[in-house]
């Protein structure tokens, strides 16, 4: 492999390795792959344009050129021009709405966002670009240490948004890239010197060993920033430890909340699956009816809902009481939870109000004692986690939250303040849905009961997001999912003075019998929890056809807060209800979730599945079986050349006799074919030798068996006795059998690496390359020729005219002379 080859190889593996910095920003890795395709196909376009007889400038112009078609194909998929198969004008409008999405997605998500299509141009499109940028420095203008610019820009702006889930890995990774760059273009200049001097060993002769030199202090100035943080603990910031140190009690907030469980929660629902998240069994008689609530978020900022605590105590062995409850001394709902390998990253699923939990490890976990919510201090500790919650059973009536009293002042403002840009649609609505409620109980079953009719409609397809513009476009087009409906029925709540806030967790899990129930993707949901003094924070549920309705939404005039023993119905809405099914596919739990709609409605949903997915799809296999196709040009040239020329080596002549002999081209295609095989096999060619002593070169090198030398010697002889024979010799030897011949003998003394090398990326194959640049070479200098031809005919006559008027003052001066 030539310097320039592995300079383009290091610069794309650099590249690759600092973009792995970026991976903790969405919530799912796909994306990678597609970036580092596009990091291949670019230094692919790179090393191809270096080949060709052009200006150093064009090489990043057709990079950028081929990454913006990539970057067209991958998002915005096939427009109009030849058929379908190129993008076209649609296209582009196309990737505009997928980049103004992506740029507004950035303003509304924390980290880890959703991986929507913005996002990913966004990031895939940034590793492009620093590619070309790298490729252009190392390889282009060979300036690597110049490219550690760009690639600590990629490291920084990545490790800056990580934040919290940025590892010192990612520092390594991208230090160990950089650096093997430039430990290939040292070696490459040292080498322009001559021979270079390794040292010698204590006689004095030279050792013939590399000495580690710059190699070595590169390892270890990488070696000292990586323990550097570790040996100085009292560093508390940094690139590498952000968050070192810690205290007992009260502790920052730190990474136990660095989970934005609305970004994750969107991502599931649009995308959900049916991998076991968890399985829990509950002593309860109604356990089907039981949500697991992962936690609460209490501020709302315009942009997003989210957890507006500053820090979190430790977790404690029993909570204290719930906030507003005014009687603790309730039944208890015992659970034991298994956590599957699948749930990575969560809070502490438990049902609400949990009066204690038993972890292995409490270390692991702290609480936030205003919301009640179990947050773990890293991601690996509820994967697999196995644990005991004790619940407290509270079961209001409706009459007891209808004479409810006011909540406090201070749960008010805290629990009621909006964002001064929230939109006023959103409260001109809520008070025209509750204009009838004369309490803040119904006007609460008002909003659901609003929600829940049929003029909403759910539907997972639109986007996501809970800001005051995601409110207001939600309340216009009446289409979301449980994200819209929670957080737009917590902002309305809050216009009317009624304390609320968004819940997250699971809908009841499926029974999988002897009181065993288990949680799948499917039941990711959010839902608005409101506050009543005397009971606390109780749930609605305003999402249609998602989860069930609570038990103290029916119409009762007896208060009791006592658990009692028959099931009562829910309130009666007019949601649309799924029509009943003979399907034996369909149970309880899917009638419940609306998801009964038949063969023909699953069949549609993967199809509209597979479509949203088919331009990522198409654009990622149109990369690859380019980068393939790339890749197999040698071998397919090679092999197309050869049987060309052994295919006019046999014994038939122009007339196509079997005893015609064979033309001179004839002869010196098969000589070619015998010097370009050895050069495969890692022979390389001698054009200062004759054919005889070329082929004895091979023999001796090969170490060939007699057979093959003496093939090899046949064609030398028939080669030179067409180079230096008087003419009318005719050669009748089968000289394609002699080719053949040699080229096994050769296969069987070299290597299997060689072998294999032979095949897929033959040496003499540069020929190709040598026969497209002089092709590209002529070409440009006939434009040139034609160039000047033309200049000269359109400037011809003018020239003519001056140089006429400069000689007619000295023949007007010679004829006043004469």
């Amino acid at each position: 492999m030539t310097t320039r080859a592995k300079l383009t190889v290091y610069s794309a593996l650099a590249t690759a390795l600092a973009s792995l910095c970026l991976t903790p920003l969405l919530t799912t890795r796909s994306w990678v792959t597609h970036a580092f395709l596009v990091i291949a196909v670019i230094a692919a376009v790179g090393a191809g344009l270096r080949r060709a007889p052009l200006y150093r400038w064009t090489v990043p112009v057709g990079q950028l050129l081929v990454l913006f078609l990539l970057i067209l194909i991958g998002f915005a998929g096939s427009g109009s021009l030849l058929g379908g198969v190129l993008p076209g004008p649609s296209s582009l409008r196309a990737l505009d709405h997928v980049i103004s999405s992506g740029l507004d997605d950035v303003q509304v998500y924390a980290i880890p966002a959703p991986p929507n299509p913005g996002l990913r141009l966004i990031l895939v499109a940034s590793v492009g670009l620093v590619a070309v940028v790298v490729d252009t420095v190392a390889v282009t203008y060979r300036r690597s240490a110049l490219a550690g610019l760009p690639l600590l820009a990629l490291y920084s702006v990545g490790n800056g948004l990580s934040g919290d889930h940025g590892s010192w890995l990612w520092f390594a990774l991208a230090s160990a890239g950089y650096l093997v760059l430039l430990f290939a273009e040292g070696q490459d200049r040292v080498s322009r010197w001559g021979r270079v001097f390794h040292g010698g060993s204590r006689d004095g002769t030279s050792s013939g060993r590399v000495s580690p030199g710059g190699r070595q202090v590169g390892v270890l100035a990488l070696v000292a920033a990586l323990l550097l943080p570790v040996v100085l603990p009292q560093w508390e910031s940094g690139l590498l430890s952000p968050n070192s140190g810690g205290s007992s009690g009260k502790s920052s907030i730190g990474s136990a909340t660095s989970l934005d469980p609305l970004v994750s929660l969107e991502s599931a629902v649009t995308k959900p699956t049916n991998n076991e998240l968890l399985s829990y069994t509950l002593d309860s008689e109604i356990a089907d009816q039981v949500y697991l609530r992962t936690g609460a978020l209490d501020q709302f900022d315009g942009t997003n809902w989210r957890l507006g605590s500053t820090a979190v105590n430790d977790l404690p062995s029993s909570f204290p009481a719930p906030e507003g409850l005014r009687d603790a001394n309730l039944p208890r709902i015992e659970g034991d939870f298994q956590i599957s390998d699948r749930l990575e990253k969560s809070w502490l699923p438990m049902p609400y109000p949990a009066a204690s939990v038993q972890v292995p490890n409490r270390s692991d976990w702290k609480l936030d004692p205003l919301t009640r919510t179990v947050l773990p201090t890293n991601d690996r500790a509820i994967r697999g986690l196995r644990y005991h919650v004790s619940a407290l059973d509270l079961r209001p009536t409706a009459n007891e939250l209808r004479t409810a009293s006011t909540a406090p002042q201070d749960i008010r403002d805290h629990y009621t303040s909006l964002p001064q840009d929230l939109p006023p649609v959103v409260a001109q609505q809520a008070r025209e849905v509750t204009a009838k409620a004369t309490n803040d109980y119904d006007r609460a079953m008002a909003l659901v009961n609003w929600f829940t009719g049929p003029q909403f409609q759910y539907d997972t397809a639109v986007n996501g997001g809970t800001g005051s513009n995601a409110i207001a476009v939600f309340l216009r087009d009446r289409k979301g999912f449980c994200v819209h409906f929670a957080s737009t029925m917590a902002a309305m709540a809050r216009t009317l003075k009624i304390p609320s806030r968004v819940a997250v967790g699971f809908t009841p899990g499926d029974a999988k019998g002897g009181n065993v129930y288990s949680v799948t993707g499917r039941m990711y949901h959010a839902w608005p929890e409101l506050y009543f003094s005397g009971y606390g924070w109780l749930r609605f549920e305003p999402t249609p056809s998602r989860g069930n309705q609570p038990r103290y939404t029916e119409q009762s005039t007896t208060p009791t807060t006592a658990p009692t023993q028959q099931p009562t119905a829910s309130v009666q809405s007019s949601a649309p209800v799924a029509a009943p099914t003979d399907s034996k596919d369909c149970d309880a739990k899917q009638r419940q979730l609306g998801e009964c709609g038949g063969r023909n409605k699953a069949v549609s949903s993967a199809a509209e599945d597979s479509w949203l997915l088919s331009g990522q799809v198409l654009g990622s296999a149109a990369v690859v079986v380019l980068v393939i196709a790339l890749l197999l040009v040698p071998m397919l040239w090679r092999s197309a050349l050869r049987r060309r020329r052994l295919g006019s080596g046999g014994r038939r002549g122009p007339g196509g006799g079997p005893t015609a002999g064979l033309t001179d081209a004839q002869v010196l295609a098969a000589w070619d074919e015998l010097i370009d095989s050895a050069w495969d096999l890692g022979i390389p060619p001698d054009e200062s030798r004759t054919p005889r002593s070329a082929a004895r070169r091979i023999t001796e090198k090969a170490e060939l068996d007699a057979d093959s030398a003496a093939a090899a010697g046949r064609l030398a002889l028939a080669t030179e006795r067409v180079l230096y024979a008087p003419a009318g010799q005719v050669t009748t030897a089968p000289l394609s059998a002699d080719v053949r011949t040699a080229r096994q003998g050769l296969r069987a003394t070299a290597s299997r690496a060689g072998r294999t090398r032979a095949v897929l990326l033959p040496p003499s194959s540069a020929q190709l390359w040598w026969r497209i640049s002089d092709a590209l070479r002529a070409a440009r200098e006939a434009v040139g020729t034609r160039a000047g031809r033309v200049s000269a005919a359109v400037t011809g006559p003018v020239r003519r005219v001056v140089s006429r008027r400069k000689r007619e003052p000295e023949s007007e001066q010679a004829s006043r002379e004469s």
